[in-house]
């Protein structure tokens, strides 16, 4: 790791205050992943079930919350989500990414003291549907503002990091739901839900110190506020070269956008940002449909029908092997890039994910009434190895390098927009699978009762992983936003973008003084990025 994180020698000021504010602001993650992580287990608490249960009986003769009620139960926090990432821009353009992070918290936090005295479903799926919302927000704009701060050197591993933290909230929910789940009271869920709140406290007292991105200052105009910014997170004065340098780079970037007119949903899909646009959803959907957050969401219950004796044990363990995975992934984006660990990947999960699919089909059945036959503990074992072996490949490429693709590939102009579209395809498939999943695998007159088989989609979304990355990922690492911008204008074969070099870094610039120097006579200056930001307001 230490090759990771040295500077290059050839870069001004120091590195670690802008690692160290990315790696901070990652910890959004964790609400992330906890949330996500946490209804697994409440799902079979014995208590939760008999206090939600409005009649239904399961397999086990045990009260308990229908297949459908489960379904709306997991899937409304995906939903909530999905609109959260829709509205980030609304935060992130107008009170700034710092403040809007803030913002998102507060949201988040309604919806956990909703679900913490919930004692029916009604108030329950509020409390869910609210507590996504936040998450949405917060998705969309935690790789926004470490992209826009991060040491290009190493911004992959800073927004990879997001990944990361979302894991480490993924295995907190395992062990407080293994710590509670035998509790015959209350506390047996509102234990883990209530635990949200620390998450989101330390969020918020941490944003509530930090600047907001000298891009969004920029693109307010706030130069010299931009210029402190900068200088704290390089640890640099805000007059220095470098700074300045920097500095000068964004606005001509930004002011150039700005010539070009304002910005809306549309230019998102229009020209050359098509491709982009498309690109970043397509990751983010098929991250979903991997088939990783069936295992996060259903899995506790997975195992447990499928004989595993202590499923909580096998959630633990894969929450680990999800955290310890991710790291190898922040070392291999800075130093092999994005399209590599992409495909390899995808090829690793697509061998996991359809040697499950065959053991579990070929080697269980289910009796008259659903409970599962295992026939060969030893191919079962198996199969939580294969499991095990998807979610490293998963933890160590598409989880982490999703988000920092998506949090690169875009112009400042439409960043945020840009962003939130992305991040809402990832949450709406989340949304799907989430609702579906009951329905593709419960046995019953009204469910297709795939158990193992549904492994079969996940594999052949796996498979569609493979072409996906080849023909359409660029490779973006080692270069500024801007360059990225460059790289899309004048590169027209994701294949070839991995010989791509950057040679128009000043053509902004120029372009930008031109400009300046034809409306006032005299070389640009940061007032004269202000008029015409300004007048394009």
């Amino acid at each position: 790791m230490g090759a990771v994180i040295k500077k290059p020698d050839e870069v001004a000021g120091k590195a670690w205050p802008a690692i160290a504010i990315g790696l901070f602001v990652a910890f959004g993650g964790v609400l992330f992943g906890y949330d996500t992580g946490t209804i697994s287990g409440i799902l079979t608490m014995p208590y939760w079930q008999r206090l939600f249960s409005t009649g239904y009986i399961n397999s086990k003769g045990e009260p308990d919350v229908s297949p459908d009620q489960s379904s709306a139960i997991v899937s409304i926090l995906s939903a909530g989500t999905f609109f959260g990432a829709l509205a980030s821009p609304l935060f992130a353009d107008t009170i700034g990414r710092r403040l809007g992070l803030i913002a998102s918290c507060m949201v988040f936090n309604l919806g956990v003291i909703l679900q913490t005295v919930a004692t029916a479903i009604p108030i329950f799926l509020a409390g869910r549907f609210f507590a996504g919302f936040g998450v949405g927000l917060i998705s969309a704009m935690i790789p926004l503002y470490q992209s826009e701060t991060a040491p290009k050197w190493i911004r992959g591993a800073i927004v990879g990091a997001y990944q990361w933290a979302i894991t480490i909230g993924l295995l907190l929910a395992a062990i407080v739901n293994n710590s509670t789940k035998d509790r015959n009271d209350s506390g047996s869920y509102r234990i883990p839900i209530a635990v949200q709140f620390a998450w989101a406290i330390i969020l918020i007292v941490g944003m509530s110190l930090l600047p907001d991105t000298p891009r969004f200052l920029i693109k307010k105009g706030k130069d010299e506020k931009a210029a402190k910014a900068l200088g704290r997170l390089r640890r640099l004065p805000a007059d220095d070269p470098a700074i300045l340098a920097e500095l000068s780079e964004i606005r001509a970037n930004h002011v150039f956008e700005l010539s070009l007119g304002k910005s809306s949903y549309l230019d998102c899909f229009r020209g050359g940002m098509l491709k982009r646009q498309l690109t970043g959803m397509g990751l983010q959907a098929l991250q979903q449909l991997t088939g990783i957050n069936f295992i996060f969401y259903y899995g506790t219950q997975y195992f447990k029908n499928s004989g595993i004796e202590n499923p909580f044990t096998i959630q633990i363990i894969t929450s680990v092997i999800n955290v310890v995975s991710t790291l190898p992934g922040l070392y291999a984006v800075d130093r092999f890039g994005r399209r590599k660990p992409l495909l390899i990947g995808a090829i690793g999960m697509c061998i996991g994910q359809f040697v499950v699919a065959v053991l579990g089909t070929t080697t269980t059945g289910q009796d008259e009434f659903g409970n599962t036959i295992v026939y060969n503990q030893a191919a079962q074992k198996a199969s939580i190895a294969f499991v095990s072996l998807f979610i490293f490949f998963f933890a160590s490429t598409w989880g982490p390098l999703c988000w920092v693709v998506t949090g690169e590939i875009f112009p400042l102009k439409t960043r945020a927009k840009s962003l939130s579209l992305t991040t809402a395809s990832n949450w709406l498939l989340n949304f799907i699978i989430a609702f579906v999943t009951p329905y593709l695998v419960d046995f019953g007159p009204k469910y297709a009762n795939l158990q193992s088989k549904v492994f079969f989609i996940w594999f052949a979304a796996c498979f569609i992983c493979i072409g996906f990355v080849y023909f359409l990922v660029y490779e973006t690492k080692g270069l500024s936003l801007e360059e990225v911008d460059d790289l899309y204008n004048e590169c027209s074969s994701a294949r070839k973008s991995v010989h791509w070099v950057p040679t128009n870094s000043t053509t902004r610039r120029t372009m930008v003084n031109d400009l300046d120097e034809k409306s006032s006579g005299q070389p640009g200056h940061f007032e004269d990025a202000k008029a015409i930001d300004a007048s394009s307001a």
